[in-house]
């Protein structure tokens, strides 16, 4: 007889109810917001009902799945279920429920049911642990994004930078898709190790060199779209760093394609003084931020336009 266990999380945040819900509704976001969520697309919706697809960590793992939700705007709900769960989940779905409280706050319930392929005790164990973890990460997360509003801090960045190539959209992904071999191709990769047990789905860790002349080591997850598209988040990041998302984007033109690499930077305000020095502000910061991503995004692209413009 299979064994479906349901557990419960919940986080009091001292935000309106109708704000919460459009925090967990918008799921383009999840990225940005939710430390486990890697990219998240919305591949159906009509009315108050979508599919979705969902690339995340769980437990260390990069997993991928489907789900379908149901939105209740009015009542603050968002019902969730996984169409096809990833071994060794057998099914998986839930329900996130926001309840106005006092003075202000909201009550935040994540509720989970789930059941472990052919009842193995190992796998609910690894599912236990899986879902008591990504649920207190991405409460946590939701307290921290209502409440303290980054943006408004400064420490929310976006940019993005650019080049044309006048040459093939798959010579230029190719480039981008195949890190492994990036130490040979970049001056300023040093160490790569990517593993793709999954097709499509990356685990890359790297170091890389700044112009200052200092080695950082990443850790990330990257879902590639061959051949137009590779997003990542990374789940190890530099000290000066709560978060870093981004994007490969590859756009056909009249000439070739114009390829791009836009990145999303949360600033870990605490660090700022100790990475930089004792008069650092958040401007230094987010200039420092820049230009250290900057310069090694523009140095691939070169590498990729040279690459694909003499690829045969």
């Amino acid at each position: 007889m299979t064994l479906t266990h349901e557990v419960e999380h919940e986080v009091t945040v001292r935000a309106p109810a109708a704000e919460l819900y459009r925090y967990i509704a918008d799921v383009e976001n999840w990225p940005r917001l939710f430390p486990p969520t890697v990219h998240v697309e919305c591949l159906e919706r009509r009315d108050n009902s979508e599919r979705i697809q969902i690339w995340a960590t769980a437990n260390g793992e990069a997993k991928t799945w489907t789900s379908r939700r149901e939105l209740d705007p009015d009542g603050h709900r968002v019902g969730f279920r996984q169409e096809k769960s990833q071994p060794p989940v057998g099914a998986m779905g839930g329900t996130w429920i926001i309840e106005p409280d006092s003075d202000g706050a909201s009550r935040v319930r994540l509720l989970h049911d789930y059941r472990a392929v052919d009842d193995d005790p190992d796998h609910l164990a690894w599912i236990e642990g899986a879902v008591d973890r990504n649920s207190r990460a991405e409460l946590g997360a939701l307290k921290a994004g209502a409440e303290l509003a980054a943006d408004s801090a400064g420490l929310l960045m976006s940019f993005t930078d650019s080049v044309d190539v006048r040459g093939s959209a798959k010579d230029v992904y190719d480039f981008i898709n195949e890190a492994q071999l990036w130490t040979e191709r970049l001056p300023h990769v040093s160490r790569v190790l990517l593993r793709e047990d999954t097709p499509g789905l990356q685990l890359l860790e790297m170091d890389t060199k700044t112009k200052d002349g200092s080695v950082h080591t990443t850790e990330s997850v990257r879902v590639t779209f061959p051949h137009h598209k590779i997003v990542y988040k990374q789940i190890k990041v530099p000290a000066l760093m709560t978060l870093h998302t981004g994007e490969w984007l590859i756009s056909e033109n009249d000439d070739g394609v114009t390829v791009s690499s836009s990145h999303t930077v949360a600033i870990n305000e605490t660090n700022i003084v100790s990475v930089l020095d004792a008069g650092a502000t958040i401007a230094d910061a987010r200039s420092f931020i820049h230009d250290a991503l900057s310069s090694n995004s523009m140095t691939t692209l070169r590498h990729a336009k040279q690459y694909a413009e003499g690829a045969p």
